[in-house]
This record gives C-alpha cells, structure tokens and sequence, in this order.
C-alpha cells in the first residue's frame, strides 16, 4: 500500500479523526487519557492508534514507563498541497468574480 493509501485509508474512519481530534485539542496523551473519551475498548484505540502510526499522523514518545502519543499535521498538509491546494485557486477565483459581479448588480 503506498502511503498516500495509507493515509487516506486512516482518515476514512470516523473513529480515527475523533482521536486525531483529541490529540490536535490536547497532544501527549496516554492511551488511558484517549480511551476515557472513547466509546470504544482500551484494545480498539490501541488498533486505531497502530493504524495512525502507520499513517505516519500520530508519533509517540516514551516518558518512563508511559507512551505519549502525539499528533503530526506534515503528511495532512502534504496531503493538502497534493490533493487540495490545486483545485483551490480557481474555485477561489470564481467565487470572486461572481461576487464582484453580483455587487456590481447591487450598485446599478
């Protein structure tokens, strides 16, 4: 699996951006502090987590005994400069000129 796949197949799951969520909010987070949000068992957020790591969107660090899991926005802005970014521009553009055009409409 590439790792564009890899990353798309992560980001699919409700469950997964929920994680993501938590940690953009409060970043280092145990697997214990993710779990007590979840709606899910301690082994389902650690299966969720694997598959984040994969993706290359969580890293982790040890602190003694306790694993602080940490979000990694790079592969979701390259995945915005790839995917998105390109096709942004000239949605951008045309909502401009039909604003101009409209207020132009209003003044007459």
């Amino acid at each position: 699996m590439t790792n564009d796949d890899t990353l798309f197949k992560a980001l699919a799951d409700g469950s997964r951006r929920r994680l993501l969520d938590r940690l953009y909010a409060d970043n280092g987070l145990t697997l214990g502090e993710l779990c007590s949000r979840m709606k899910m068992s301690r082994q389902a957020v650690a299966q969720h987590l694997a598959l984040l790591e994969a993706a290359n969107l969580v890293t982790t660090v040890w602190r003694g005994r306790e694993k602080l899991h940490y979000l990694n926005p790079v592969p979701i802005h390259e995945l915005y400069d790839r995917w998105i970014k390109k096709f942004e521009r000239g949605y951008l553009e045309v909502l401009s000129h039909l604003k101009q055009k409209l207020e132009g409409d209003r003044h007459e």
